[in-house]
């Protein structure tokens, strides 16, 4: 580390890796045994943060914008899994250097976890270490139960659009429509009586007629028929959500004279 860092100072911070990269969240921190300085710290990665993957702080350094460590974010994201919610063994130690590339900078040592959240402080360590105290005044035999709560919330995305369009079709429509025509027909009337008005001369005549009839005439014109627009109404529906949380579980062990029983 580039300076003395308390581990409660870590907890929720930024983790950033050589490019700048975000890595994820500090979810826990790893503490040693004699210096109770920070060797670890686990990031919180994955859908909802339920993956915790080891980073080592070797090397790395803090500012206002998080944590700078020196490995790469694709190196973290295939770390071997470890339980992050215990002890440190010196096995895994070891392990998780090696997959790093790094030499392990203390051998037969173990490393005491820090549970994160407002209150951090590290549980006692196999070899008698001293606990590592964080923010507050909480004492050594005191113990903090964690949980992951889900908090879910909505937000507005554009599911598609609508739009009027109006064009034109031809139909056949037929209407019956009364006519009427003007037929030759003819009319004899006999004369009685002397007329001296009409005269009778032998000869060849002609007489036309003009006949008339009526025929379909077609007029279209355009007449607005009705209103069309588009309106929205907002549906409110229920959908449910899934996802896995994890809670801590508090047990005391008795001593084997006294009987050994378990409380949760």
């Amino acid at each position: 580390m580039a300076r003395t860092i308390r581990p409660q100072d870590l907890i929720d911070s930024t983790v950033l890796d050589p490019e700048g990269s975000k890595i994820g969240k500090v979810g826990t921190v790893y503490v040693d045994d004699n210096t109770h300085q920070p060797e670890w710290v686990t990031v919180k990665t994955g859908m909802f943060g339920q993956k915790e993957s080891f980073v080592p702080l070797s090397g790395a350094d803090v500012d206002d914008a998080g944590v700078h460590v020196k490995v790469n974010k694709n190196k973290v994201s295939e770390a071997p899994r470890i339980d992050a919610g215990g002890h440190l063994s010196q096995d895994e130690s070891v392990e998780l250097y090696e997959f790093y590339g790094m030499p392990s900078p203390r051998s037969g040592q173990h490393e005491d976890a820090t549970h994160s959240g407002k209150e951090n402080r590290g549980s006692q360590s196999r070899t008698g270490g001293q606990a590592e105290r964080g923010k507050g005044d909480a004492r050594t035999d005191d113990m903090v139960r964690s949980e992951e709560r889900m908090n879910v919330g909505t937000e507005e995305v554009e599911t598609g659009r609508a739009r009027l369009r109006k064009y034109v079709v031809t139909e056949e429509q037929q209407v019956t429509v009364p006519v009427s025509h003007e037929e030759v027909r003819l009319e004899r009337e006999p004369i009685t009586g002397g007329d001296p008005n009409l005269r009778a001369d032998i000869g060849e005549a002609e007489q036309d007629v003009v006949l008339h009839e009526e025929k379909p005439v077609v007029q279209k014109e355009s007449v607005p028929m009705e209103r069309v627009r588009l309106g929205k109404e907002r549906v409110t529906e229920e959908q449910t959500v899934s996802g896995k949380v994890r809670k801590e579980q508090i047990e005391m062990d008795e001593d084997e004279g006294r009987g050994r029983r378990p409380h949760k």
